[in-house]
């Protein structure tokens, strides 16, 4: 059939002089409405109203508009404004139109509208009369000399076009149908194929696809081989991948820095970081082209690994190597530290990077902004916002948001939405995200007339309200009290045509929870005909906020039986709750059941559970934690390590204390003046009682270190003491009768700027009296008074006893010398 039509359209091409004069007279007029039609292919361009000849251009034969179409094959932009015209008056293009107007984009090069109008056939080629490898037989008829390339380039748009809309089985079709026609796509094509199935997750095939390329007699270029190794890498396959430069070295093909940056990637994000340094480095020092992202991928890798400091070790490798240090690379170590929490780093190496002129941007701005508001320094939020915006900083939505979101926790809504006049002032428009932020902090602070005025307002602007604004109105009615209100606007929801979720569930009943509404909470759970494990998790957090811990943990454990497990942060709060209350074995068991369902405790749930153990002396459990931490390839920090030593030195287990001391530097770890003085003053009570029993004497383990040993070690590693370690200090000199030593570390302390507190001049004055030096005591009794700091009741003991025991000794001395 179709090669009928094809013998028809030749036929007619060569007779196009004996068309009725009618249809003849009707081309021309369509003709003279296209003339002021503009030539740039960037814009589509606007016929002339045809409406009124929509009937004579329905009865025009196809053959007429091949013609036509053909006539303006050198009017690429009159031939598109044609056919689309023709399109919309109702006549129903077949594949000789499709075709010829294909073969005109093709001649000059209009890709991105030849996409459009192979992405039009694929999607309504159920409603067409042909399939779309028709186009490439009627576009072989007649094809000679500088043609040839026409078909090469459909072959390319094709399967562009089909790769677009992730058409995976139809391109790999198309691939093969084209080389049984004698001709293939370039290897440019097959290249974009394969990265996007990568993309998709679709490894595989794109491997499968690097296979049979030279079945289809195409030949891999530098990028196909970086592509198969990124493939192979994704996969895990990282020794294929170094097989793949043997390859390209057989074929001749020189690895571009795609390809190695790619190896080094692979290792990264197989948790081999350390490895693809060392590749990275032993390329560089080989002359290897590499460039700054090869770098980044290894800051990222070292990150991901909660490896920081060999991060920001890379970045200054780079520098000495000579590589242009860029935003990129700043950013990426910027957002290492604030995932994990370490935001005075990440302020330091952005500041870093602002000195070396390189311009920042919202997106970083942004992430440190997020990590603060994630820490609670939402106070902080705003006056970094504020830093950023007067350095003349751009900010965007995402970047107003954070701070909006932060005024809003701290109770400053109104200032939260002046944010949106000086947004409006930027010509930023705010979206529904900052006016449903805003709407959140209103109900936060049971301002609900103003919610509900700023919502309106928010429609007023033309912004259509998504289901989260009405989840955080419908929670916000819930918490204020007003459970009936926040029930009823589920039917306003779905009158506005969405469609009522868990989140806008979970809402309501998390709401009436924190307005003490449990039971409606309950009710409203039960009343749900669609209700999920979700809602319950929403029950979970309820009960959290209402304090009904009980009955969350037994929630909890039903769901778990069930094999769901409540989200990390419902996990979270409910264990923090536990530790809260002292039940640590309930937060065990709660551990244990994550472990159990494959889910990963946070590091700071070990922190709070490793500390809730050694807070009630059960170092046993407490070190169970700690070692599973490890065994799960987690690195205990600086704060776990620092609770771990300071249980063992409250049971007097000193050398398991130093025991973690010396491993914790082993891993790099360093530490600071909180763990100095945790082992200052746990060695301090076993020499006070090595004094006072020789026995004890006798059986002091000789690994113990003595308290001076760690202040020398101190001052060397550069950690400066504060207040309460110089106290410490202080009163073990006082309490072994070395007061000499004493006020020397007393005097040093203040040299350095420090103020002594009531505590510091409390064992100074013990130590004065403890030798009798009562007057010395009284003095500085008055210099604490002098300096605004008022004596307690210790203090005031601590000199009272000095009082009496050196009138003792008077009155001793006064007997003695009346009985002599």
């Amino acid at each position: 059939m179709l090669g009928q039509s094809l013998r028809k359209i030749n036929s007619a091409l060569l007779t196009f002089s004996s068309f009725s004069p009618t249809a003849t007279k009707e081309m021309h007029y369509a003709l003279a409405q296209l003339t002021s039609s503009s030539s740039d292919e960037q814009e589509i361009v606007s016929t002339p109203n045809m409406n009124h000849y929509s009937d004579q251009f329905f009865e025009l034969h196809r053959i007429e508009v091949v013609q036509t179409l053909n006539s303006l094959r050198k009017q690429p932009d009159k031939a598109l404004s044609f056919f689309n015209q023709l399109k919309e008056d109702g006549f129903s293009h077949d594949v000789c139109t499709y075709a010829t107007i294909v073969r005109i984009l093709c001649y000059c090069g209009w890709d991105r509208k030849l996409d459009l109008v192979l992405l039009e056939i694929i999607r309504k080629e159920k409603c067409l009369d042909f399939e779309i490898m028709d186009l490439f037989e009627v576009l072989e008829e007649g094809l000679e000399g500088e043609d040839s390339n026409l078909l090469v380039r459909l072959s390319n748009a094709l399967v562009k076009a089909y790769v677009s809309v992730e058409m995976f089985d139809e391109v790999i079709d198309t691939l093969f149908q084209t080389r049984r026609r004698g001709f293939v796509p370039h290897i440019f094509s097959c290249n974009f194929l394969m990265n996007r199935l990568i993309h998709c997750g679709k490894v595989d095939m794109a491997v499968a696809i690097y296979q049979q390329l030279k079945r289809l007699g195409l030949k891999p270029n530098d990028y196909t081989y970086g592509i198969l190794i990124k493939a192979l890498c994704k996969k895990g396959s990282l020794k294929e991948a170094v097989d793949v430069f043997q390859e390209m070295d057989e074929a001749e093909v020189r690895p571009n820095a795609f390809a190695y940056t790619t190896y080094i990637e692979g290792l990264c994000m197989h948790g081999m970081t350390d490895l693809g340094y060392e590749v990275l480095k032993a390329w560089k020092e080989a002359k290897i082209p590499l460039d700054a992202f090869a770098y980044c991928v290894v800051i990222k890798g070292f990150c991901n690994e909660m490896k920081l400091k060999e991060a920001e070790n890379v970045l200054f490798e780079a520098e000495k190597h000579g590589i242009v240090l860029d935003v990129f690379l700043y950013g990426a170590l910027i957002r290492g530290y604030c995932k994990f929490g370490n935001i005075i780093k990440a302020l330091a190496v952005h500041n870093d990077m602002m000195s070396k002129g390189i311009k920042t941007n919202c997106v970083i701005v942004t992430l440190i902004l997020q990590s603060l508001c994630q820490m609670g320094l939402d106070f902080e939020v705003v006056n970094q916002f504020k830093e950023f915006r007067d350095i003349g900083i751009f900010l965007d939505e995402a970047c107003h948001n954070v701070v909006a979101d932060a005024l809003c926790k701290v109770g400053k809504v109104e200032e939260a939405v002046e944010l949106l006049d000086e947004m409006r002032g930027k010509q930023i428009s705010p979206d529904v995200i900052n006016y449903t932020t805003l709407i959140n902090g209103f109900c936060l602070q049971g301002k609900l007339e103003d919610a509900l005025n700023l919502f309106e307002e928010m429609k007023e602007n033309g912004h259509k309200p998504d289901i989260v604004s009405y989840s955080v109105l419908a929670g916000g009615l819930a918490r204020n009290g007003l459970a009936r209100e926040a029930i009823n606007l589920l039917n306003y929801v779905e009158a506005q045509g969405l469609k009522r979720n868990a989140v806008i569930h979970n809402m309501i009943i998390k709401g009436l929870c924190i307005g003490g509404k449990v039971k409606e909470a309950e009710a409203f759970l039960d009343s749900l005909a669609d209700k999920c494990f979700e809602n319950y998790a929403a029950l979970v957090d309820g009960y959290c906020e209402a304090r009904r811990t009980k009955e969350a943990f037994e929630l909890f454990v039903k769901l778990s039986k069930q094999g769901f497990l409540v989200r990390k942060a419902s996990c979270s709060k409910l264990f923090s709750c536990l530790c809260v209350e002292g039940d640590n074995e309930k937060a065990l068991i709660l551990l244990k059941i994550m472990f159990l369902l494959n889910a990963e405790p946070t590091k700071l749930m070990y922190s709070k559970l490793i500390g809730a153990f050694c807070q009630a002396g059960n170092l046993r459990k407490a070190q169970l934690l700690f070692d599973i931490m490890i065994e799960k390839g987690l690195t205990p920090d600086l704060v776990i390590y620092t609770i771990m030593i300071s249980g063992y030195c409250k049971v007097n287990f000193l050398q398991e204390a130093l025991d973690l001391f010396n491993n914790m530097k082993e891993r790099g770890i360093k530490p600071d003046v909180i763990t100095y003085t945790v082992l200052l003053n746990g060695h301090t009570k076993v020499n006070l009682r090595s004094l006072s029993s020789p026995e004890a004497t006798q059986r002091k383990d000789k690994t113990i270190m003595d308290a001076s040993t760690f202040w020398s070690e101190m001052k060397c590693m550069g950690v400066k003491p504060d207040v309460v370690c110089y106290t410490v200090l202080i009163d073990q000199y006082c309490r072994t009768n070395n007061l000499q030593e004493a006020i020397r570390i007393f005097d040093e302390m203040i040299d350095t700027g420090l103020e002594p507190d009531n505590v510091t001049y409390t064992a100074l004055i013990s130590g004065y009296c403890k030798r009798g030096y009562v007057e010395k005591a009284v003095t500085l009794v008055n210099e604490m008074s002098s300096r605004g700091i008022q004596p307690d009741t210790c203090t005031m003991s601590a000199l009272h006893r000095g009082i009496l025991k050196a009138k003792r000794v008077v009155r001793s001395k006064d007997l003695c010398d009346s009985s002599g």
